[in-house]
């Protein structure tokens, strides 16, 4: 079973409509990418750099970890579609949600690294019900003409998880310790995200086909998509430029802690995810005016130019402006795919093409976080990784600019 077998509804809803139940939806999904991104993709930094401190583990070592929770969310990812068809988002969401409250308070109690990493195999439950994937599958069944501007505002959550949570973390940590934050924390992220879920999350109501209505287009399936050189066009470029990208947002307080000092570098991340959200406003409103591939070769080819600069300042006020600018394609990097992807491939198959290239790309950059911390532990600093991360984008950059044809037509 796919994920295009989704039921959808089989009418035009008003999606412009402030009162379309879809915008609850969409707010719902706002505060889902909130928590997942906040207390992992960006949470991961805090807790490397604390976990470090605590306990003397090597940043190779916890990032490791990192890596394979990476690795186990791209597994689980490619199926929670299947599992959204069988069991209902709602349900699907819930046990994810609460899996991921759990490992986040579990983070308190450990104190040997194979327990941070069952910890973190927990947590990577939770995060594929809650991922990209699972949250433009969702709005998937609610948006069609509206879907870019629905996907881009409920992602907007995952940068308000770096300028909210992150800082909140890192003040929280050192006020009252950081097993007291973690779970404050994740009694805090319980009692806002399993109501909401519970009441917004849901498949719209499902209305009859009219009379002597066309059938439904039939979707590709992951063997045909991967046997396509169209998908690989996609799919390849993101993979590499997420790979550079989540391995600097991991190690960002890392890299940055020694110039600007702990405090700053937190800062830096919640100025890097402000302009994040600026960013994908931008997209929002330009979507169907622009060239998809062009704007993201653009985004990523910035990104390498940021990194270059960073290597070359110690300066605050110079790397918080590097930080601000790379921020204005980061958030559009995690959005850029589904857009891609809309626009450019069958819509019938937008579900599972979306889940089957996050897959791909979370399996990827899983590997970033313990290859920097691998390198940076092995040359003695981040210059080498940050140059490896700069690498990344310019070849992703060049790789998004080819156009080998669309999945237009499923194969019969």
């Amino acid at each position: 079973m796919t994920t295009h077998s989704i039921d959808k509804p089989l009418t035009e809803p008003d999606e412009s409509s402030p009162r379309y139940a879809g915008w609850r939806v969409v707010a719902a999904c706002y505060l889902v990418a909130l928590c997942c991104w906040g207390f992992a993709l960006y949470g991961h930094g805090v807790y490397l750099t604390e976990l470090n401190r605590l306990h003397g583990w090597s940043t190779a070592s916890i990032s490791v970890g990192i890596t394979g929770f990476y690795l186990l969310t791209a597994t689980l990812v490619v199926f929670v579609g299947d599992a959204m068809t069988r069991f209902g988002p709602r349900c699907v969401m819930l046990i994810g949600a609460g899996a991921f409250g759990s490992a986040l308070a579990l983070l308190a109690f450990i104190d040997a690294r194979w327990q941070l990493y069952v910890v973190y195999a927990l947590m990577a439950v939770g995060a594929a019900t809650m991922h990209v994937g699972a949250i433009s599958t969702v709005l998937g069944l609610w948006f069609d003409r509206k879907r870019p501007l629905a996907v881009s505002l409920a992602l907007n959550g995952a940068s308000s998880g770096g300028i909210m949570i992150a800082p909140a973390m890192v003040l929280a940590i050192a006020a009252y310790g950081f097993s007291h934050a973690v779970l404050a924390a994740a009694a805090a992220m319980s009692a806002i995200l399993l109501p909401v879920i519970a009441l917004w999350i849901d498949r719209p109501v499902i209305v009859p086909p009219r009379p002597n209505a066309a059938p439904p287009a039939r979707a590709t399936t992951r063997r045909n998509a991967l046997r396509n050189p169209a998908f690989w066009s996609v799919a390849v470029p993101f993979a590499l430029a997420l790979t550079a990208q989540v391995g600097f947002l991991v190690h960002q307080i890392a890299i940055l802690q020694p110039a600007i000092g702990r405090a700053t570098a937190g800062f830096s991340v919640a100025a890097l995810t402000i302009a994040a959200i600026a960013g994908r406003f931008v997209l929002g409103a330009l979507a169907g005016r622009i060239d998809m591939r062009t704007f993201t070769a653009c985004s990523m080819a910035s990104q390498a130019a940021m990194l270059l600069a960073l290597m070359a300042t110690s300066d605050t006020a110079a790397i918080i402006v590097i930080c601000v600018v790379f921020g204005l394609s980061a958030g559009n990097l995690i959005t850029l795919p589904s857009l891609v992807i809309q626009r450019e491939f069958d819509p019938a198959s937008f579900s599972m093409l979306v889940g089957l290239s996050w897959a791909i790309s979370q399996f990827t950059y899983a590997f970033g976080p313990g290859l920097l911390g691998a390198m940076r532990d092995w040359t003695g600093g981040y210059t080498a990784p940050l140059m490896l991360c700069a690498a990344l984008d310019i070849a992703a950059a060049a790789l998004i600019l080819i156009r080998p044809g669309t999945l237009r037509r499923a194969p019969t």
